[in-house]
């Protein structure tokens, strides 16, 4: 049984329109949860809204959206307001383009979603689009209104299905060059360039995303599980100190030893080795 969907609505290429639904494709739910409580009454704590200056609660009715004009001077908008100037929700899906999978850029992805299709009439026009789109190697950029917000979309075969991610904007994205501008400009080629490799090489695997633990959800765990039990918390164990190595000294050395075990290079054919001079 599928699960609920968080969205539905239909997915547009020219005159083709395909019903299709969203569904979240991670989550934190089965994180263990932890609350504030009052530790004298037990009691479970909850968020309430106060003035930042008179420190009282605000009722419901005087809550209010509000934009920085100037430091502590906010204009204000009201929701009908914003609902009025946004974008308005027709829940389709509009296919821009497709471009090569090789040319996605992951920088730019927000959240993951499963995209299927909504009801039975559209399953043969969906998995036709999937097909195609599976056989081009091609993934497609869509717009849509979603949960209140104009996002861009790419959608890519995955299984049976497809994936969808939203996109997070240009504007979002931080720039590569300021985060790397004080890295200087190092040729590194030739032996140490092929002695890396080779370090590369001997720790090549699979991507397995089951053999990635979350070490602090399974630590939560195991202590309200010790505490439930009456048995005393667990006290996490120092990791050993491991010896920190210089990765260019040690290519370094490598190649010393490298050129050390080259066999001697024998004389050219027809030429006798000179004698010193008695």
């Amino acid at each position: 049984m599928a699960p609920r969907a968080n969205w539905k609505g239909r997915l547009r290429l020219g005159e083709i329109s395909i019903g299709v639904a969203l569904y979240t494709a991670a989550t934190t739910s089965d994180r263990v949860a932890l609350h504030m409580v009052n530790r004298r009454t037990g009691n479970r704590l909850k968020n309430e809204l106060v003035d930042s200056e008179t420190g009282k609660p605000v009722d419901k009715d005087d809550e209010v959206m509000g934009y920085e004009v100037d430091q502590g001077d906010y204009l204000l908008l009201e929701q009908e307001e914003i609902a009025a100037a946004v974008p308005p929700s027709d829940k389709t899906l509009q296919i821009e383009s497709f471009i090569a999978c090789r040319d996605i850029d992951t920088l730019y992805f927000d959240r993951p979603y499963y995209l299927g299709p909504s009801d039975a009439a559209s399953v043969e026009a969906y998995t036709l689009l999937r097909e195609g789109m599976d056989h081009a190697n091609v993934a497609a950029l869509a717009r849509t209104v979603l949960f209140r917000r104009l996002r861009t979309v790419m959608i890519r075969p995955h299984g049976a299905g497809f994936i969808a991610n939203t996109l997070n904007f240009d504007y979002e994205v931080r720039s590569a060059e300021r985060a790397f501008a004080d890295i200087p400009d190092l040729q590194i080629k030739g032996e140490m360039l092929e002695l890396a490799e080779h370090i590369i090489q001997t720790k090549l695997g699979a991507f397995d995303p089951q053999a990635f633990d979350d070490r602090y959800d399974a630590a939560l765990a195991e202590l309200v599980k010790a505490k439930l039990e009456g048995r005393a918390p667990p006290r996490r164990k120092e990791a050993p100190r491991e010896k920190v190595v210089d990765l260019m000294a040690a290519l370094r050395e490598s190649a010393k030893a490298a050129k050390k075990a080259l066999p001697a290079k024998p004389a050219p054919k027809g030429k006798a080795p000179r004698r010193k001079a008695g």
